[in-house]
């Protein structure tokens, strides 16, 4: 399973300049990891970054709570073992690289079309990803939690157990990995706007000691 590693993560672009690797984990049930998503993906187009994609729980993160939240939280803990579970197995059977067209394929389907997280809905994101829609079955399965729960622990141990999904990690200035939980934001940030935006998420997170900016959301996740 995937672990963070201390060093620079850049390669080479076409046109010879370096491009930084961001490490993306996301919980595919989660609208506003959705929102952050997309907006990573505009920020590709604008910056010399590219996504790496990776799986975390929020129902792993809120296991030592799960009494103390609110019914319909919970059930949506209970929801999101599956689409998690089949990401995994998606990455593991078939390499990392499909997790991105995959989660692009989950988000279009429960956050766009609000379709069910059942087993349908999970074999049509397969299928449409260019991958077997029998491995919808992992859905309830455990035999995939013990690699979902690595893949969560080398995303939330960068940045601690106060957070939520999603975290990105992006090589900082000494190499090290500066990570962070967000931004949160609706609806989708495009264009300069996106550009503008990871400039300043960079310029923050870099900075030593510095560890929350934050407001109360009053806006729901919106997808445009």
């Amino acid at each position: 399973m995937y672990q963070y590693a201390e060093e620079r993560h850049v390669t080479e672009s076409a046109g010879g300049g370096t491009v930084a690797e961001a490490d993306f984990w996301f919980d595919p049930v989660c609208p506003w990891a959705w929102i952050t998503s997309r907006w990573m993906l505009e920020v590709e187009r604008l910056r010399p970054v590219r996504v790496r994609w990776h799986v975390m729980s929020l129902a792993v993160l809120n296991e030592p709570r799960m009494e103390e939240l609110p019914p319909s939280y919970a059930r949506l803990m209970e929801e999101s073992w599956g689409p998690a579970r089949v990401c995994v197995a998606a990455g593991e059977l078939h390499g990392s690289e499909v997790l991105g067209p995959l989660y692009t394929e989950l988000g279009i389907r429960f956050h766009h079309e609000k379709r069910e997280r059942n087993r349908e809905t999970l074999a049509a994101a397969l299928t449409a990803a260019g991958l077997p829609g029998s491995l919808a079955d992992a859905a309830g399965s455990g035999e995939w939690d013990e690699r979902l729960r690595a893949s969560h622990a080398s995303g939330i141990g960068l940045v601690g157990q106060d957070v939520g999904t999603p975290v990105i990690a992006v090589p900082g200035p000494d190499g090290r990995p500066n990570a962070f939980f967000g931004p949160v934001v609706t609806p989708i940030p495009r264009g300069e706007a996106a550009a503008r935006l990871w400039d300043g998420v960079l310029l923050v997170s870099a900075t030593p000691g510095f560890y929350e900016l934050k407001r109360t959301r009053d806006a729901s996740p919106g997808f445009d």
